[in-house]
C-alpha cells in the first residue's frame, strides 16, 4: 500500500462521518469528500460508526486509518494521507474458501514455537490462467481434502501488495487425512464461528466480520478492507 503526499479531508458533523455518495457497476460506495479531484459533484451522507464499519468506504487504507482511530475513541479530523491499495498492482493475488457448517468455520491452525497459535481461512495463490473462484476451491481440496461450490464473494483485502478474495464456500466431503494435505505445516480445524472475533485469525479485520454476517446475513457486495494489523492476538472491531 502506498500513502500519496494528497491529504484526504475527514469530516464529523453530531458525531457522524460525512462522506460522499457514489455508485460503480456494483452499487453503492462512499467516498472521503474531495478524495476524487475533478469528480461530479455527489450528494453527501452522514454514517454512524456502526453503518461506517460495514460500508464500502474508498479509499481502503484511509477508510482503515479512520475506522481504527474512531472505533478506539479518536476520531481524526481534517486531513489524512490518502492510501489506496486498489490502485497499486498486486505483488499476490489469494483466494480463500470460508466453509461454515453445523455452526463452525474451517481454519487452518499453525501451532507456533511459544505454544501458541494462529489461523488462515484456507485458502493460496491464484496461478496463472485460473480464476479467483476456481483457485479458492483447487486450495480448499489440496489444504483440507474437502470438495465445494463456489457462493458469493464476501470481501476483498488488501495488505503489503498482495489482494486477497475471499468466498462463502458450500464444501463436501470430511477433513482428509494429515499425510495427504499440503497446508505449509498447518492443520485443518473447525472452530465456532462465535469465537471469531477472539481467534487469532488472517485477515483480522474480517474475523469479526464473518462471526456478524453469519448472525445477520451475508452482504450483498464484497466488503473492501485494507489491512495493516501485524498483531492477531489482541482484538479487532473496526
Amino acid at each position: 500500500m502506498t500513502a500519496e503526499t494528497r491529504p484526504v479531508t475527514v469530516l464529523f458533523e453530531a458525531g457522524k462521518l460525512i462522506l460522499e455518495l457514489h455508485h460503480d457497476a456494483e452499487g453503492a460506495y462512499h467516498a472521503f469528500p474531495g478524495g476524487r479531484p475533478g469528480a461530479a459533484a455527489a450528494p453527501r451522507v452522514a454514517l454512524s460508526l456502526a453503518e461506517a464499519l460495514h460500508a464500502r468506504i474508498r479509499p481502503a487504507g484511509t477508510a482503515e486509518t479512520v475506522l481504527r482511530a474512531w472505533a478506539r475513541g479518536a476520531a481524526p479530523r481534517g486531513p489524512v494521507a490518502l492510501a489506496d491499495p486498489a490502485a497499486v498492482p498486486p505483488v499476490r493475488v489469494r483466494a480463500g474458501a470460508v466453509v461454515i457448517r453445523d455452526g463452525a468455520v474451517l481454519l487452518i491452525r499453525f501451532t507456533e514455537a511459544d505454544g501458541g497459535s494462529n489461523y488462515e481461512i484456507p485458502g493460496g495463490g491464484v496461478e496463472a490462467g485460473e480464476t479467483p473462484e476456481a483457485a479458492a476451491l483447487r486450495e480448499l481440496g489440496e489444504e483440507t481434502g474437502l470438495a465445494g461450490t463456489v457462493g458469493p464473494e464476501l470481501a476483498r483485502v488488501w495488505k503489503d501488495g498482495r489482494h486477497e478474495h475471499y468466498f462463502l464456500v458450500s464444501a463436501t466431503g470430511e477433513v482428509g487425512p494429515p499425510e495427504t494435505l499440503d497446508n505449509y505445516g498447518g492443520a485443518p480445524v473447525w472452530v465456532p464461528v462465535e469465537r471469531l472475533p477472539a481467534t487469532p485469525l488472517w485477515p483480522r479485520r474480517l474475523s469479526w466480520r464473518i462471526d456478524h454476517w453469519y448472525r445477520t446475513g451475508w452482504p450483498e457486495r464484497p466488503a473492501e478492507l485494507a489491512d495493516s494489523i501485524t498483531e492477531l492476538g489482541p482484538p479487532c472491531g473496526w
